[in-house]
């Protein structure tokens, strides 16, 4: 039975600035100031990966803390190992469009070089554009993060090589129970992001950042991307926001929780306490009976005005 490739979106560098050249040089990469071979430490787990290299990591990063840290160890491991030969990748140009590519090599490490942790890149003689995609390729193409796993698009990623037109919705989710409001929910998600200060999570919570950059928005966890990570003002919480996104309400409820779970975890410095919260459109009895038998996760709900004035 053949295994199934994975598709990938991968930054190369702060505003795709080395995308260019990793264009002419056919190859992929990761820095993030691990200057050392690697090998040795890919042959584990990437949890495994992540306790080794992550002391590494903040030693030559005292001013990290382990959300980044997870972060950077999390995305390096998957460039450099969890990506198979065979797996298709995405590279933003800056310009609009992406590069698509076939990995064709294993691990390499370039001592000195631009993104020394490599992989090797059969790309493709054209490009995809943005506009070409549908709403749920955009967003996940266009997600915080460095490095970010859109298998779940495979078939539209497969028609637009092929130059066949993405449908309007994709539902790529059995979870989801209504294609519409999933694709409302991830315009809101943005919207949230974008107007956090105005919400009541805002006054007491921050949407986490590094070095001005927001890394809080579908921040990967080993059990999938968190809608939002953010912490409160005093640092002594960390907050996992979801998006009911028109799927099951178990669903949902479960995930908040293996959220909550891998942040207490991993992520949650000495002293820090880790809190839910889950934001659907519609009251939800099923979610209300969940939550009535835990004390750290909340629910709102959303409203959403649309109204028109004639001129």
């Amino acid at each position: 039975m053949t295994t199934p490739r994975s598709y990938y979106r991968i930054i190369l560098g702060r505003k795709n600035v080395h995308a260019e050249p990793c264009h002419e040089q056919s190859f992929i990469g990761g820095d993030w100031g691990l200057n050392f071979d690697l090998a040795d430490s890919l042959e584990s787990s990437v949890e495994k990966f992540r306790e080794t290299n992550r002391p590494i990591y903040r030693q030559q990063n005292p001013d990290k803390s382990k959300v980044s840290a997870g972060l950077a160890t999390g995305m390096l491991y998957t460039i450099c190992k969890g990506i198979a030969v065979g797996d298709i990748v995405l590279c933003p140009t800056g310009d609009g469009a992406c590069y698509v590519g076939e990995v064709n090599t294993e691990y390499q490490y370039v001592p000195g070089g631009m993104l020394p942790h490599r992989r090797g890149v059969q790309w493709y003689p054209h490009t995809l554009a943005r506009e070409e995609m549908s709403l749920g390729l955009k967003n996940s193409a266009g997600s915080i993060g460095t490095v970010s796993n859109i298998s779940k698009h495979h078939e539209e990623i497969d028609g637009l090589l092929e130059g066949i037109s993405p449908q309007k919705l994709f539902a790529t989710d059995e979870t989801i129970e209504d294609p519409t409001v999933f694709a409302l929910e991830k315009h809101l998600e943005d919207f949230l992001v974008s107007n956090w200060a105005s919400t009541e999570m805002g006054n007491d919570y921050d949407i986490y950042t590094e070095d001005g950059e927001v890394i809080g928005q579908q921040y990967p966890s080993d059990t999938g991307p968190i809608d939002i990570l953010a912490i409160s003002k005093d640092k002594k919480e960390l907050l996992v926001v979801e998006l009911k996104k028109g799927r099951a309400s178990d669903a949902v409820v479960g995930q908040v929780q293996r959220y909550m779970g891998y942040v207490k975890a991993d992520l949650c410095e000495t002293g820090q306490a880790v809190r839910g919260v889950i934001v659907a459109l519609e009251d939800d009895l099923r979610i209300k009976r969940a939550l009535q038998v835990t004390s750290n996760i909340d629910f709102y709900r959303y409203q959403v005005s649309f109204k028109l004035f004639k001129v």
